[in-house]
């Protein structure tokens, strides 16, 4: 439309808005609430029909840092225990539980504290070793 006031004056008619369709609910909760979403459905006979939607199901998080964990079927809790065990879990030590840099952290960081427990024996050893020698030594000075 151009800037001149009479063609402002002129613009066309819009459409008349029609009614919202009148459609049956098919369960009694009529609210708008988070569990009860619906979309309308054209039948294949023109009947203007409503279906419930599901909510949709959440891919679980890593339990350490919270990612998402990958390999896993997003679904509802009830649905996920009707899953088969690989759409569950992954292959993995940890798998459907923590994410693969968690578990490389966990199993590195279980080998460190072995690691030091062992180097913590072999020192007492020493130490023990040592005392021995020194009594010995102590006890053979005196004769």
């Amino acid at each position: 439309f151009g800037s001149s006031p009479t063609q402002v004056l002129h613009r066309p008619l819009l459409a008349p808005t029609t009614m919202a369709p009148r459609v049956k609910y098919q369960k009694h909760n009529v609210y708008n609430t988070k569990s009860n979403k619906r979309r309308f459905l054209r039948t294949p006979g023109g009947r203007l029909v409503l279906h419930h939607v599901k909510k949709r199901g959440s891919t679980p998080k890593c339990g350490d840092c919270g990612l998402k964990l990958w390999g896993i079927t997003p679904s509802r809790p009830y649905a996920a225990r009707r899953l088969k065990k690989s759409q569950r879990t992954v292959n993995r030590t940890y798998g459907g539980s923590r994410c693969h840099a968690c578990t490389r952290n966990r199993i590195l960081r279980a080998f460190l504290v072995e690691e030091q427990k062992i180097v913590k024996q072999v020192l007492l050893e020493k130490q023990r070793a040592a005392k021995k020698e020194a009594k010995a030594q102590k006890k053979g000075g005196k004769k």
